[in-house]
């Protein structure tokens, strides 16, 4: 059960991403609650303390999305991993939409506030651990770089699809094409 902690935070992490970091506000988070006026402010004091605690609790639901995600997928071949890549990135860009546009919003909102980099870095870096995992059992030798190029990818590809939505969204050949000629490339440079 969530704490009512957390009810504020999702009900500010769901405005960020509807209406951006401009109507932040305690008094909005309040509202987009149901909470009592002056609730938000109870548990965080300031601006820079409510955004501070919106990131973390972010980064946890959008762990457990991944989690989700990475439970199910153990890819044996290109086409599984983007089969399951594909999967998050409807996800991403459907059910849960708002926190995908929320998470842009704080990357934004990072360039101006370089103590949220590192929240976002420790998030970021479970990730790509799993990236790394499956890239290596699809082939890749090099799954550092490979889960650089597949990570920008599939954030440009969700973006996208966030900006100018496509009713027949499936970005699973795309996915599969990159990743055989992420592999297939390495194997002819003798990596």
């Amino acid at each position: 059960m969530a704490s009512r902690r957390d009810d504020l935070l999702d009900a500010a992490i769901d405005l960020l991403g509807r209406e951006g970091v401009r109507a932040l506000t305690h008094r909005a988070v309040d509202a987009a609650s149901g909470l009592t006026a002056g609730s938000t402010s109870n548990y965080f004091r300031t601006r820079d303390a409510l955004f501070d605690a919106i990131v973390e609790r972010f980064a946890a639901r959008e762990r457990a999305n991944w989690e989700e995600v990475a439970a199910h997928l153990a890819p044996r071949t290109t086409s599984d991993l983007a089969k399951g890549l594909a999967l998050f990135a409807r996800d991403s860009a459907g059910r849960n939409r708002t926190l995908t546009l929320s998470r842009y919003a704080i990357l934004v909102e990072a360039s101006r506030r370089p103590e949220l980099r590192a929240q976002l870095a420790a998030t970021g870096a479970r990730v790509s651990a799993w990236f790394g995992t499956w890239l290596r059992l699809v082939g890749s030798t090099d799954p550092d770089h490979h889960t650089h190029v597949v990570g920008n990818y599939l954030t440009g590809l969700v973006l996208h699809q966030l900006a100018i939505p496509d009713p027949a969204f499936d970005p699973t050949a795309h996915l599969d094409a990159l990743l055989t000629s992420l592999i297939q490339n390495q194997r002819e440079q003798g990596q």
